[in-house]
């Protein structure tokens, strides 16, 4: 009788009237369509000529559409092509990398028995507040561990942080029963086997949130190969795009000292267009992947920030 009691006075503080559940949709449109109005008016700069924007300005539909951004981008289609290999082998690499790593590190530090879990999570949350900075890390990164103008520089400095180990630590936490643990440990089974076996398996919305931070931080990297990069074999895509959005913004601000022959290119140059068809490039792959860890993403995220 109380526990009915109780359910009916949880759903009517759950319970949302109709002119509010009005007001919390519109104002979720409005704030949908500040998220897409945004991509829509760059993916039509994106496709429009040059001479459309310079005499009509930005419009989400093109007076002229044209696919010369995209041209000027992909005339160094070998670059491209391998700064596309590159970023895609490091978000794969650097993604799975990094939940392993992450949840090895967070299960370590959520179990009771561990006598360094005090200790661990100290050292683990500090770095949440404090850092050595970009000089500290630059010196370990390229001179003590000599990862400059290797693969490894784009796949090692960003596969662990303290946030994702937290959130790790506190879903198993909250989700795992240490009686699950303590009947495999029963039965002989070893820490790694529980780990893979068991763990990994009950955990997969708190894998998916991390996985999809971790994608998201791969693929839009670009500042770790303006470090630790000199060779521009490696540079992954966003780097890359990067260079050719540097490239045009050098010929803009120095037309006025460029020959003859160079201010004729500039000029048919489809500078507004390249811009944004450099951002459609990098945003709409990656963008592509949310939707695998959707199912996932709400509840792990939820559950790993509620409880503690």
């Amino acid at each position: 009788m109380a526990k009915q009691e109780n359910q009916g006075t949880a759903s009517r503080f759950l319970k949302v009237s109709k002119p509010t559940n009005a007001v919390f949709n519109i104002i979720m449109l409005v704030l949908a369509l500040m998220c897409i109005l945004p991509m829509l008016l760059i993916l039509s700069i994106s496709l429009s000529a040059e001479s459309s924007l310079t005499d009509f300005g930005y419009q989400f539909i093109p007076e002229t559409f044209s696919l010369d951004g995209y041209t000027y981008i992909f005339t160094q289609s070998p670059a491209i092509i391998r700064a596309l290999g590159i970023s895609v082998f490091v978000t794969i690499a650097g993604t799975i990398t990094g939940v392993v790593l992450n949840a090895l590190m967070g299960y370590v530090i959520s179990r009771k028995g561990y006598k360094l879990q005090k200790f661990f999570i100290w050292f683990v949350f500090i770095p949440m507040i404090f850092n050595g900075g970009l000089v500290s890390s630059y010196f370990i990164i390229g001179n003590f561990l000599h990862l400059s103008n290797k693969i490894w520089v784009l796949i090692l400095p960003l596969a662990v942080s303290s946030y994702n180990i937290i959130l790790c630590k506190t879903f198993f936490k909250a989700t795992i029963p240490d009686s699950l643990i303590e009947s495999a440990n029963i039965d002989g089974a070893s820490e790694l086997l529980i780990f893979f076996k068991i763990i990994l398996p009950l955990s997969k919305p708190v894998l998916a949130t991390i996985a999809l931070f971790l994608s998201f931080a791969y693929w839009n990297d670009w500042f770790t190969s303006l470090l630790y990069i000199n060779d521009s074999s490696l540079y992954s895509l966003q780097a890359y795009l990067n260079k050719i959005l540097g490239d045009i913004e050098f010929l803009l601000q120095n037309a006025s000292t460029l020959g003859v022959a160079q201010q004729q290119i500039l000029a048919n140059m489809p500078k507004e267009a390249a811009r944004m068809a450099i951002v459609i490039v990098a945003v709409v792959p990656i963008a592509c992947t949310y939707p695998f860890f959707q199912r996932y993403f709400v509840s792990g995220l939820t559950i790993g920030a509620i409880k503690g």
